[in-house]
């Protein structure tokens, strides 16, 4: 007889049931809910997720011939129905996973904190990946003409290496209008690439007295403030500018600097815009060169987990979908 824990309950043994709870009275998730909790709608959906189930139905299939231990994975002891399982994707409050979703990312940012590079303060890159649906499908998530899909927006620590915040948009949604959902930290320091070029958001990052880095478009029109004349090999340019176009100078009144960097690795030529001032230009470079990291995890999202197809075609189960899988990331 099997008397030992399966691999899937010790996996949720480390989630913080007790402050779960909090977030389901907050939100009153279990009001009207006789057997199939929060809880137990959590765990069916995470074990889905590791066990590769392609849909909902094959979820229940697995469940339905494993009906014997169900309770011992933390599921209860009466049998999921498909219908039980997808009235609960459809109507329950998406806030109460993602809440939970965003303490236990807290948790592993503050656990598994290291000292990449030699620069004070936390650092985050911040970008998105577009994943594509069916339109037919998803007629809410309208791309193009006759794509559907959506983005899912990613602040990723690069100390701790793990997300610490996440927001998903249609794929329409430009970019730069998901930077406004970030809570910018003092003295932190916040990368984006050439498509986060929102000088209101990035002026709002300097008045919260942290950092920012971001790769500048071609069409930047600016003038010099003063220039360093003594650079170290590599960085070609170093000098202070501020915007001379009459929309971009009012979101953003304060000088900057605007540093060329040349990579002789890629043999390319980079141009940052950033307000951190008492960095080297060598600093600054190697903090965007840590970007990376985030697109690195995008590539491990896609080939490890299940995200080309959504078990459920409404906004609110698209949601579900994004807190688990950042669940699973944490765990």
């Amino acid at each position: 007889m099997f008397q030992d824990r399966y691999v899937f309950a010790q996996l949720t043994a480390f989630l913080n049931r007790t402050q779960f709870n909090n977030y389901v009275r907050k939100y009153d998730g279990n009001r009207y809910v006789k057997q199939f909790t929060c809880w137990n709608q959590m765990l069916a959906m995470m074990f889905g997720q590791l066990s590769n189930r392609e849909s909902l139905l094959d979820l229940i299939v697995v469940f339905e011939t494993h009906h014997a231990k169900l309770y011992h994975l933390g599921l209860g002891r009466n049998p999921i129905a498909k219908a039980t399982l997808a009235y609960a994707n459809q109507h329950r409050d998406y806030r109460t996973f993602e809440d939970f979703a965003f303490y236990m990312m807290k948790e592993a940012c503050e656990k598994r904190a290291t000292n990449i590079l030699d620069i004070p303060g936390k650092k985050f890159a911040f970008d998105s990946t577009t994943i594509p649906l069916c339109l037919a499908t998803f007629p809410w998530a309208k791309f193009r003409k006759k794509k559907g899909g959506v983005k899912a927006h990613v602040l990723y620590d690069i100390e701790a290496q793990v997300p610490t915040l996440y927001t998903v948009t249609t794929a329409s949604k430009h970019d730069s209008t998901a930077m406004r959902s970030i809570p910018y930290e003092p003295n932190a320091y916040y990368i984006f690439d050439r498509a986060y070029d929102s000088f209101k958001e990035l002026n709002k990052i300097h008045l919260t007295e942290s950092f920012y880095v971001v790769r500048a478009k071609t069409n930047l029109k600016y003038k010099m403030v003063k220039w360093k004349r003594r650079i170290p090999k590599n960085v070609l340019t170093d000098a202070e500018v501020k915007l001379t176009g009459y929309l971009s100078e009012k979101k953003h009144p304060e000088s900057f600097r605007l540093i060329r960097y040349y990579d002789e690795e890629d043999d390319r030529e980079f141009v940052f815009l950033t307000n951190a001032k008492h960095l080297s230009a060598l600093d600054v470079a190697n903090l965007y060169n840590k970007r990376w990291l985030v697109e690195l995890f995008f590539k491990w999202l896609k080939q490890h987990l299940k995200i080309k197809r959504f078990w459920g075609t409404t906004e609110n189960a698209a949601a579900y979908k994004s807190v688990w899988l950042s669940s699973l990331i944490v765990l």
